[in-house]
């Protein structure tokens, strides 16, 4: 039970007399258990979710009103084939255009282009991710209610 005193209400006599100028070592050690605990539990989480994988927007044109061509650049490990997911949005994001473009197996780094057609002017375009064929994992498609999707690729 604690003391219902303070240590600087106390002479120090009585202080050393009834414990109170201990160092709560137990606790340190909690403590510090539970920050080296959540620390490795970060870290492990970090290295399980990169997929070695770096994506980078070159450039996009929005030219036309109906698609957008966009260019980037993927770096991957030991030339796998890969999955990428393509979004465009309107000024309110919402996506007016979203494709998962193919990556056949080749060099380690790899510039594409990809022509997205889109419901409407495109005012942002990314690359969602890219990720081993039957292993990405983005955000669905965000079209409003009862708007089907454009047929992808672009072709005039």
């Amino acid at each position: 039970m604690p003391s219902p005193f303070r240590k600087d209400q106390l002479s120090p006599a009585m202080v050393r007399r009834y414990g109170l100028d201990r160092t709560p070592w137990g606790t340190y050690a909690l403590v510090l258990g539970l920050v080296i605990a959540f620390a490795a539990t970060l870290g492990w989480v970090t290295v399980s979710v990169q997929t070695g994988v770096k994506v980078r927007v070159i450039a996009w044109d929005d030219s036309a009103p109906d698609h957008v061509t966009l260019q980037y650049e993927v770096q991957r490990e030991r030339g796998a084939a890969l999955e990428c997911a393509l979004r465009a949005q309107d000024r309110t994001h919402v996506d007016v255009g979203y494709a998962i473009a193919q990556l056949p197996a080749g060099a380690d780094s790899v510039q594409a282009s990809y022509s997205l057609a889109t419901l409407a002017p495109a005012f942002t375009v990314e690359v969602l991710g890219c990720a081993p064929t039957g292993q990405l994992r983005v955000p669905d498609p965000a079209f409003p209610p009862s708007v089907a999707a454009p047929s992808q690729p672009y072709a005039p």
